[in-house]
């Protein structure tokens, strides 16, 4: 039934990026060539995306989750929705790890307003990437002196309608779109860096699927390499 609905999604997503894209791949292959990570930062239901990003089967290895547990939704609702709207929350978050100059951030978003994400891609020293929708960001009630907008270096935009709803096109009540079109733009800069390090001879750290034969021994290396530098790779107690 919205076959259409999301490929045309994902179609016109590939097609009104194309150059933002190859600018995110960029930076991430220039965090991959200095030894540096890629942090990536999301609230509420773009923690999905954050997941997607992070110890995934053919995704990099050299990622930082950026997380606060008030913010999942799947430990309270209410708690997530008042924690992305409360100032102060990504100094806290940052003061974990900060990114460095040669590291590289992506923040998803929808609504691109509330203040987790627009005062963290402030607060960073490295470059940001916005994964949000310009459409949202322009309705979306202003909980900020700025928006994610403004404190990013390359915007990759959905295009997802205000209210994230595409289903039925007259009346949209249903059928919220970001979560899908945030993976797609991800995976599209993953193949556009796997495609540019081939080029010029580099490698690109990336996980193998651990329900592989060879999984788990192709994953420890990259386990000792990461480990160090990023604490959600770490054995829990």
């Amino acid at each position: 039934m919205i076959h259409d609905l999301v490929a045309g999604a994902l179609e016109r997503a590939g097609e009104r990026n194309s150059a933002e894209i190859r600018q995110a791949a960029g930076l991430v292959l220039g965090a991959v060539r200095a030894d540096a990570l890629v942090f990536t930062a999301g609230a509420g239901h773009s923690l999905a995306s954050v997941a997607e990003t992070f110890y995934r089967a053919g995704g990099l290895a050299c990622v930082y989750p950026l997380y606060h547990p008030d913010l999942l939704p799947l430990h309270s609702a209410t708690t997530s929705t008042a924690a992305e709207r409360r100032s102060g929350l990504a100094a806290q978050v940052l003061a974990e790890r900060a990114p460095g100059p040669d590291d590289v951030v992506f923040v998803f978003s929808n609504s691109g307003v509330n203040p987790y994400p627009v005062e963290l891609a402030e607060a960073v020293r490295a470059p940001v990437v916005a994964v949000t929708s310009r459409a949202a960001v322009a309705a979306a009630p202003r909980r900020s002196p700025s928006t994610l907008l403004d404190h990013a270096d390359v915007v990759l935009d959905t295009g997802v309608r205000p209210g994230d709803a595409s289903f039925p096109a007259d009346d949209p009540r249903t059928v919220a779109l970001s979560s899908l079109l945030n993976v797609y733009l991800w995976n599209e800069v993953l193949a556009h860096v796997h495609d540019a390090a081939r080029r010029e001879g580099a490698e690109v750290p990336l996980w193998r699927s651990s329900n592989m034969a060879d999984g788990d021994a192709a994953n420890a290396a990259l386990l000792e390499r990461y480990r160090p530098r990023v604490p959600a790779l770490r054995q829990s107690g």
